[in-house]
C-alpha cells in the first residue's frame, strides 16, 4: 500500500509539472503574440502617418484635417487608377461611382426653398427657389457651374446641393446649378455647349418670367472647372447679339483658365499640394481633350508651347506672367520656356489653345466686353495665378474686378463646408463670396 501511494503521489506531482510546464509555454506563445500585434501595430500606424502626413506651409488652416482629405483622396484615386490599368473601368468613371456611393442625396425641398430638376435646352439642370415673399416681385439669379476637372462631382452632389441651397436662402435668389455632361462619356467642347446652351435658354425672356427672374440681374458663377466654364460662357454671351438678356456679373471660384504654362509661379510653389497636385490638373486637362496621357510629362516642362511651337507664339504675349503678377505673387520664381519641345502636341490637341477651352488666351477686345467680376484665390493652389491674371487682364481692359484672396486656404476648399470635411476656410471663403454677391447682384 505505502508503495502504490507513493506512486499516485508521483504521477499526480509529475501531471502538475506538466501543467506548470504547459501554461508556462502558453504564457510566453501569448506574449510572444502580444508582442508580434503591437510590432504590426506599430508599423501600420507608422505606414498610415508616412502615408497621412505632407509637409504643409505653415499658414495652411486646418492642416491635418487637409492631410487627412489628401490621404483619402489619393488611397481612392490609386484604386481607381489600379481598376483602369485592369481594363475593368475608366478610372473617373470608377471614381464618380465612389463619390455617388459615399454621397447619397435625395432631393428635398424644404419650407424656405423649392428643389426642382429640368431640361433647359436638353441639359439637366437642378433649380433652388425661394419661397415668395409678400409685396416681392422679381428676384435675381445665379447660373451656377460645378468643378471636379470636367470629369467628377454633380449639381446633386450635397457639396453642391449644399452650397446653392445656402445661395439661395442667403441671396433670396433662383440658383441655376447645371448638370453638364462629364468625361469619359464626352470631351471637349461638349461641356462648354452643355453649359452655354442651358444659359442661352434660362435667358430667354419668357423663362425668366417663369421664375419670376429680374432680367437685369442674373449673375453666372462656377468653381475650378466649373469657373473655366462660366469664364467662356460669359464670354460667348457677350460676343452674341442674338442674346438681349445679359450677364450682370460673373464671379470665378479659383477657376482654371489656361494651358499653356505649367510653371507659372502657383504651379510651381503648389507643386505637391493637396487638394489638386501639378500633375493632377494635367491629366485633367488631358481627359478633357481626351488626349494622350504620354504628353503629361512633355507638358510639366512647357514643351509643348516651346519657342519652337509656331501656334503657341500667338498667344504668348496674353500669357506673360512676368507682367501680370504682382511682386508678391512672382516672388523668386523664373519662367520656364523651352526653346526646342513637342510640337505634335499641339498638332495633337489643339484645343489646348482654344479660347472657349482657356479664356485668358482670349483677345482684349473680348475681355472689354466682360462684366464686372468677383474673383476668388487661395495661396497653396496651383491655379493661384490663373485667376490673379484674369482679374489683371480684365483690369486692363477697363472691367471693374475684385480679387479676393486668402492667404490660408487651398483649392476647393469652398465646397468642404459639411461633416465629415468641414473647414474653417469653407465657411469663410463661401461667406465672402456670397457677400460680395449680395452686395453686387
Amino acid at each position: 500500500m505505502g508503495a502504490t501511494t507513493l506512486q499516485k503521489t508521483c504521477e499526480e506531482a509529475e501531471k502538475k509539472t506538466c501543467f506548470i510546464v504547459c501554461a508556462c509555454t502558453q504564457q510566453r506563445r501569448h506574449r510572444s503574440s502580444m508582442k508580434s500585434a503591437f510590432v504590426l501595430l506599430t508599423a501600420l500606424v507608422a505606414l498610415t502617418a508616412y502615408y497621412v502626413y505632407l509637409p504643409l506651409p505653415s499658414t495652411v488652416s486646418d492642416p491635418w484635417k487637409l492631410m487627412l482629405l489628401d490621404a483619402t483622396f489619393r488611397a481612392t484615386q490609386q484604386m481607381c487608377n489600379l481598376v483602369h490599368c485592369l481594363r475593368l473601368s475608366h478610372h473617373l468613371r470608377v471614381l464618380n461611382y465612389v463619390i455617388g456611393t459615399f454621397d447619397k442625396l435625395e432631393t428635398s425641398s424644404s419650407e424656405h426653398i423649392k428643389i426642382t430638376d429640368a431640361l433647359f435646352d436638353g441639359v439637366e439642370v437642378r433649380v433652388f427657389e425661394p419661397s415668395p415673399k409678400q409685396d416681392e416681385t422679381l428676384k435675381r439669379s445665379v447660373v451656377y457651374m460645378h468643378g471636379g476637372g470636367w470629369a467628377l462631382a454633380s449639381a446633386r452632389t450635397s457639396f453642391y446641393n449644399n452650397l446653392c441651397r445656402i445661395m439661395a436662402e442667403s441671396l433670396n435668389a433662383v440658383i441655376v446649378s447645371i448638370e453638364y455632361r462629364l468625361v469619359p462619356e464626352v470631351h471637349f467642347p461638349e461641356q462648354f455647349y452643355d453649359t452655354l446652351r442651358a444659359t442661352k435658354y434660362f435667358l430667354q425672356s419668357d423663362i425668366l418670367a417663369k421664375y419670376s427672374v429680374d432680367p437685369g440681374r442674373i449673375a453666372i458663377s462656377g468653381d475650378s472647372a466649373g469657373g473655366n466654364l462660366a469664364a467662356a460662357v460669359c464670354q460667348q454671351l457677350s460676343l452674341d447679339d442674338s442674346v438681349t438678356n445679359k450677364l450682370k456679373l460673373q464671379a470665378l471660384i479659383y477657376p482654371v483658365l489656361q494651358a499653356l504654362d505649367f510653371n507659372t509661379p502657383s504651379y510651381q510653389q503648389n507643386t505637391d499640394m493637396p487638394v489638386l497636385p501639378r500633375f493632377v490638373m494635367v491629366k485633367f486637362w488631358i481627359d478633357y481633350f481626351n488626349g494622350n496621357y504620354d504628353f503629361a510629362p512633355s507638358m510639366l516642362i512647357n514643351n509643348h508651347t516651346s519657342l519652337d511651337v509656331s501656334q503657341a507664339v500667338y498667344f504668348r504675349g496674353r500669357l506673360n506672367w512676368t507682367s501680370l503678377l504682382p511682386s508678391m505673387f512672382k516672388k523668386n520664381y523664373k519662367p520656364v520656356i523651352q526653346p526646342t519641345g513637342k510640337a505634335e502636341i499641339i498638332q495633337e490637341i489643339p484645343a489646348l489653345l482654344d479660347i472657349r477651352a482657356a479664356p485668358l488666351l482670349a483677345e482684349k477686345e473680348i475681355f472689354q466686353l466682360q462684366p464686372k467680376t468677383y474673383i476668388l484665390t487661395c495661396e497653396n493652389d496651383v491655379l493661384r495665378d490663373d485667376g490673379i491674371m484674369y482679374a489683371k487682364r480684365l483690369e486692363s481692359a477697363g472691367v471693374e474686378v475684385t480679387l479676393d484672396h486668402f492667404d490660408d486656404c487651398f483649392h476647393g476648399c469652398m465646397i468642404f463646408t459639411i461633416w465629415p470635411t468641414n473647414f474653417s476656410s469653407g465657411h469663410r471663403t463661401r461667406d465672402s463670396y456670397i457677400k460680395w454677391l449680395a452686395e453686387n447682384l
